[in-house]
């Protein structure tokens, strides 16, 4: 209390008034616990100094200076029109404490140094249970890094990144690194690098969030035993690009408009993917709905891949994958697959819906009387020599087609659903009603 008194009565006229509001609460009873802290330069910091764990610091209105520490477990709660400005130096806040809370503030100007991982908001490993919930992040090279701690939440943040560099030199929105059991969620990510980028890390849940924007909307690196539900990519590169990472639910979530890719997975094993959709822009196509490359032993089921160039590109040894009760819709190449193998796409007697499949279902049960078989040898022919599309209306090419169609056994190994569907499954129906009409501006 002295040491305290001491710095009051030293301060210049602005901090002696905060300073004062501390003292007089801490004198007036032990038990008080909530401290009124004045807009100003450094004013913040001295307040959390002086502040025990477990107390809660209120911001007014107006703009408080400087990077700070949360060396306590305290909670800092501000109103839309609390402003914590980094003034373009390092970290704007930092957390080195745990069950920390920010709430309802506007973090603003962090450093603009990617290899000093500048940012909004930096919690460190000492960081656990923290919780960053309702603010809003503008002009910082990272929103949001969790660099180590367990069990962290951010929660209805709306982040708005970088547009000052290349993209692939920009930030992220929330950058996690080993920090298991945090979960991300009902954000609103814009601009930047990466929406959200996992590394090094384990059962995380990403959840109900909205991207766009971006290089990638989620993005996974040895991620392992983790969740990614219910969001929204749209207008990005590509959508949820999961590598490196196993035993992952990948459910319910909406690509629209994404320009690469909806989906893709790249030595993704073990997982679930199930619900999602992929849907292209109106005005432009996506290159492809879905990519798995070298993945195996994964779920796809209950999906809708719909107006990409390429439905699905399925390559590079991907083994015991279970894809049935999909439904691939008017995309100009339902199926990419090159390779000799002979790979079934049903199961239990369930196969796909494929919108360009004109079968007949005479017994009425719902599924196609005849395979489906997406890819014939023309089709492998072209992929693995792309010159050869200048022969397309050859003679030559059309009698290797017509033969093809009449004798199935000159057929080179690939794809092939034995039960398709005559109509498409419900897919995706969780999303998309959080859709409607254009992105507001955040």
């Amino acid at each position: 209390m002295l040491k305290l008194a001491r710095q009051v009565a030293r301060a210049p006229a602005s901090r002696r008034l905060v300073g004062g509001l501390l003292l007089l609460c801490s004198v007036c009873s032990v038990q008080a616990r909530d401290w009124q802290v004045a807009p100003g330069q450094g004013i913040l910091q001295a307040a959390i100094d002086a502040a025990a764990n477990g107390d809660t610091l209120i911001l007014a209105s107006g703009t408080y200076y400087g990077s700070i520490n949360i060396h306590r477990s305290l909670s800092l709660l501000g109103n839309t029109a609390s402003v914590i400005d980094g003034e373009s130096s390092a970290h704007v806040i930092t957390v080195s404490a745990p069950d920390v809370l920010l709430k309802n503030m506007r973090i603003e100007h962090s450093g603009n140094n990617l290899v000093d991982e500048d940012s909004g908001v930096f919690v460190t490993e000492a960081g656990d249970r923290s919780q960053i919930v309702a603010n809003h992040f503008a002009n910082n090279q990272i929103g949001i890094y969790l660099k180590g701690p367990e069990s962290v939440l951010v929660s209805n943040n709306v982040i708005v990144g970088s547009r000052d560099h290349r993209m692939n030199d920009r930030g992220n929105g929330v950058y996690l690194w080993n920090t298991p059991g945090s979960v991300i969620e009902n954000n609103d990510i814009r601009y930047g690098r990466d929406g959200i980028f996992s590394n090094a890390s384990r059962n995380n849940v990403f959840r109900g969030n909205r991207m766009r924007d971006l290089r990638f909307a989620v993005h996974y690196m040895y991620t392992n035993n983790s969740e990614v539900s219910d969001n929204i990519s749209m207008n990005n590169h590509v959508g949820f690009a999961l590598m490196f990472s196993h035993h992952l639910k990948v459910m319910n979530n909406r690509s629209q408009g994404d320009r690469e890719r909806g989906l893709f997975f790249n030595f993704a094993n073990y997982s679930v993917i199930e619900g999602n959709s992929v849907l292209s822009a109106e005005t432009d196509s996506a290159e492809k709905c879905v990519f798995i490359y070298n993945s195996n032993f994964n779920q796809f089921f209950n999906n809708t891949f719909q107006d990409c160039q390429v439905g699905i590109h399925f390559t590079a040894g991907s083994e015991s994958n279970d894809i049935y009760a999909n439904a691939f819709i008017n995309n100009r190449t339902q199926v990419k697959y090159v390779g000799t193998r002979y790979i079934e796409w049903s199961k239990n007697g369930r196969g796909n819906y494929w919108s360009d499949n004109l079968a007949f279902d005479i017994d009425g049960n719902g599924i196609a009387d005849r395979a489906y078989q997406p890819n014939d040898l023309v089709d492998q022919i072209i992929w693995q020599h792309p010159l050869a599309k200048l022969l397309l209306n050859s003679p030559a090419v059309q009698i290797l087609k017509w033969a093809q169609a009449e004798f199935p056994g000159l057929h080179p190994g690939g794809v092939s659903d034995s039960a398709p569907l005559m109509l498409p499954p419900a897919t995706g129906s969780a999303v998309s009603t959080k859709i409607s009409g254009a992105a507001p501006d955040v």
